[in-house]
């Protein structure tokens, strides 16, 4: 399970280092063919948009990259710090399963629709990360709130 865990971890890093290198490439070219040519490619905003949307929900499905607010962890001692963490941990569960579906529900709608993103790419194909995004960080969740309630090494 360890050389899975790993493997998946080499690969979600090689994903972000392309998607990050892409963008920059690809935004250092947009630029340097409008200051210098007078020309641009009319669809790589909306493309550039996507993927920086893609970036960020890749970054956010790490483990510990997301944004927490722990104000009141701040002030818990002791065995409740063990209770509070689980609680954090279930709550989060239960906001991104529901993000989750919610989704789900927003790229089923934008496929009925059959609205293009930028070239011949529809919008819910961009969505797609929306889903697996939330989908992900809700089993990372889980996998903390199991760790904290078995009291397995976090």
């Amino acid at each position: 399970m360890s050389r899975l865990v790993k493997g998946y971890a080499a690969l979600e890093d090689g994903v972000l280092m392309l998607i990050f290198a892409s963008t920059l490439g690809l935004a250092v070219m947009q630029i340097l063919l409008r200051n210098f040519f007078d020309i641009g490619l009319i669809w790589l905003e909306s493309y550039l948009r996507m993927q920086v949307l893609w970036l960020a929900m890749l970054v956010a499905t790490r483990e510990g990259e997301h944004i927490r607010i722990d104000l009141l962890a701040r002030f818990i001692q002791g065995k409740l710090i063990r209770y509070f963490d689980g609680a954090v941990a279930g709550f989060s569960v239960l906001v991104c399963g529901a993000a989750t579906y919610a989704c789900i529900t927003l790229v089923q709608f934008e496929m009925e629709d059959n609205l293009m993103a930028f070239g011949p790419v529809p919008i819910w194909m961009c969505q797609l990360i929306l889903p697996f995004g939330f989908g992900v960080m809700t089993l990372r969740f889980a996998e903390r709130a199991r760790r904290v309630i078995f009291k397995v090494a976090l």
